[in-house]
């Protein structure tokens, strides 16, 4: 006999989910289980024809109201709470005519959804289960006898373990009283984190994260290390919620990557035209506008042809024939878009290793959100980095302003920077990347590095000067010294856009105006660490 054996002999369900439910009673039943119901889910359960007690019937109690009060009785929590094999407890039942619940099957109201469909404040608040989490509490607290289900998900396992074992065992009735705990848990983060939102407090004296197991992964940014994927309930389109038409599961990286890629792309309206970014290690290699995708692809790639090896693909528009057949001579791990077009799917089919994912919209890049990030003892938060530019338009602070043409390459380099790790200096020319500098120590580093690729790019070409002559540069934070921007006019630049705001700003934009260059300070910063 399994450990911990425990028949099932009585079970109360109580479910908001009905998914599942008929056919997971109906088993129960057909197994000589008494099943205790209340409103909705016993009316779904006569009409499938099954015998079903009120639970107005067990306690002797009407449900009272609109329903707020009805299993909050000890008729229902004596059943639940009650220890087998306890002499006292026994006495305690029969003294007050209780009969113990084995099993109960309790799925809560629907408050995150309601919340989700942008339900008014009242609505929001009768949809907090208050009976619903206290039974949930009390079968999970007394799992060594008691069987607690609060997902459907589960109905067959269970089934499958009483038709083998005559019962549930001490094993399954932990794991459930686990899960059980973590969806109430999850449940009240949500009320709290909805209450305050309906104050906006930003940072409240307690924060609680939740999250949906959405997978195991095969390990984590390393062989040796665990990985799963959760979700965190965020209406928001991405390389977690996309659907996968092909290839193998997404790892650690893939998805790091992924959203790196489609965040980036999602800067660009596709009302404005096509933006493809190519992303290796959460950075981006190259990313180009284009008349179409397949332009796009080909200006992005050609920044950073080497890097873009095995690297991340994301569009800003559904995926055409044409752009699957611009990317058949590159590896790549992954595809992301928004839709991905049916002609296009037959050609990404020939390439077995390649993942393709299709998200339903792009995200927006200026909507609020928190972010969370670990650190050793404790988690920081903070508001995600929302829309690139300020309302308040760049400022001229050089004797020369930018000319419409400099200006646009400005302004997508800015867009760019936003998303390549700090310090980041970007090079760009006909609305696409010609030079990246990523994660380097110092910001003069990361020019100088930029412009060594783009001279690589020339040289493999052959082309006579390097594409950053002529190109317009964005700096993600202020230039503490005139040195990182001198370092850009050599490699070729004419035009400069950054924060400003460093002590040193006046030697800057004097080293500016000596080089004949225009310069923008936008008042905001985009570090990426």
């Amino acid at each position: 006999m399994s450990e911990g054996l425990v028949g099932v002999r009585r079970a109360l369900l109580s479910a908001s989910d009905k998914s599942g439910l008929v056919e997971f009673a109906q088993a129960l039943a057909a197994a000589g289980v008494e099943l205790i119901s209340t409103g909705g889910t016993a009316a779904a359960l006569r009409e499938a024809g099954l015998a079903v007690r009120d639970v107005a019937e067990v306690t002797g109690f009407p449900e009272i109201l609109d329903g707020r009060v009805k299993t909050l009785h000890p008729a229902i929590h004596g059943g639940l709470l009650a220890k087998g094999g306890v002499a006292a407890h026994d006495e305690a039942l029969a003294a007050h005519a209780i009969a113990p619940i084995d099993l109960a099957v309790i799925t809560l109201y629907p408050f995150e959804e309601t919340v989700a469909r942008g339900a008014s404040p009242d609505a929001c608040v009768e949809q907090i289960d208050i009976g619903g989490p206290a039974m949930i509490r009390a079968a999970a607290k007394n799992h060594g006898r008691v069987t607690v289900i609060t997902a459907p998900d589960v109905y067959g396992e269970v089934l499958a373990e009483i038709e083998a074992e005559g019962g549930t065992t001490l094993a399954t009735r932990q794991r459930l009283a686990g899960a059980a705990f973590a969806r109430v848990a999850a449940y009240d983060a949500a009320i709290a984190g909805w209450f305050q939102g309906q104050q906006s407090l930003f940072a409240p004296e307690r924060l609680t994260p939740s999250g949906r197991h959405a997978a195991d992964l095969r390990y984590g940014e390393n062989p040796h290390q665990r990985a799963a994927l959760y979700l965190s309930g965020e209406e928001r389109p991405g390389a977690a919620t996309a659907e996968t038409l092909q290839g193998k599961a997404l790892s650690y990286n893939n998805i790091l990557d992924a959203d790196a890629a489609f965040e980036l792309v999602a800067e660009f309206d596709p009302a404005d035209g096509a933006a493809c970014a190519i992303i290796k290690h959460a950075n981006p290699c190259g990313v180009a506008l284009g008349a179409d995708l397949a332009s796009a692809y080909r200006a992005a790639l050609r920044c950073d042809p080497t890097s873009a090896f095995g690297g991340i693909v994301a569009f800003n528009q559904p995926v055409d024939a044409v752009a699957a057949e611009a990317m058949a001579e590159v590896f790549t791990e992954v595809v992301i878009a928004p839709q991905i077009a049916p002609a296009a799917r037959d050609l990404f089919a020939r390439r077995s290793n390649l993942r393709l994912l299709e998200t339903g919209a792009l995200p927006d890049p200026s909507a609020n959100a928190a972010v969370f990030r670990q650190v050793a003892g404790g988690f920081l938060m903070q508001e995600r980095d929302g829309a690139a530019l300020p309302e308040e338009p760049p400022r001229v602070v050089t004797q020369r302003a930018p000319t419409d043409a400099e200006t646009t390459d400005l302004l997508f380099a800015w867009r760019v920077a936003k998303h390549v790790k700090s310090n980041a200096i970007v090079y760009a020319k006909d609305g696409a990347t010609v030079g990246i500098g990523a994660g380097q120590m110092s910001r003069v580093d990361s020019a100088h590095l930029a412009a060594k690729k783009a001279r690589e790019i020339a040289a493999a070409e052959g082309l006579a000067e390097p594409p950053t002559v002529g190109s317009a540069v964005a700096s993600d934070a202020f230039f503490p010294f005139a040195d990182g921007l001198l370092a850009a006019v050599e490699a070729g630049a004419t035009a400069v856009i950054q924060p400003g705001g460093s002590v040193r700003d006046e030697e800057v934009i004097a080293a500016a105006d000596q080089a004949g260059i225009a310069m923008l300070f936008t008042g905001r910063r985009h570090f990426r660490h």
